[in-house]
């Protein structure tokens, strides 16, 4: 896997604005990588594609991490801040392109996170 030093703070703890990485089932496999893929974002590297994409539909800064499983693909939507990964959302991918209905979630989750960090 190819990876890039992002510049930032190290260990920026996950923000979990969802259920979790066990939402949808994941085999032992996945939850291993969608871990390993997350630490590496808490630590501060920048992941590039074939892991991780940019959404600017949804905000500055947010991504999408890409997890193969047995049973298909799924994503996991976050927005690296300088002290925290905030995850948006988990998915199961079935269709090309994100559906609307999760663009709009990760949106309004988004704008929970920034009015929760304001405080």
């Amino acid at each position: 896997m190819e990876r890039h030093v992002a510049i930032g703070r190290r260990d920026r703890p996950p923000v979990w604005l969802r259920d979790g990485v066990k939402t949808p089932p994941y085999s032992h496999a996945a939850r291993l990588e969608a871990g390993y893929l997350l630490r590496l974002l808490q630590e501060g590297e920048s992941l590039g594609l074939p892991h991780s994409r940019l959404m600017p539909v949804i905000g500055l800064r947010c991504h999408r991490l890409r997890i193969n499983d047995e049973a298909g693909t799924s994503r996991i939507v976050h927005w690296a801040d300088t002290d925290a990964v905030a995850i948006l959302d988990v998915f199961k991918k079935t269709t090309e392109q994100t559906p609307p209905s999760i663009i709009e979630t990760c949106r309004r989750r988004l704008r929970e996170y920034d009015k929760l960090i304001a405080q």
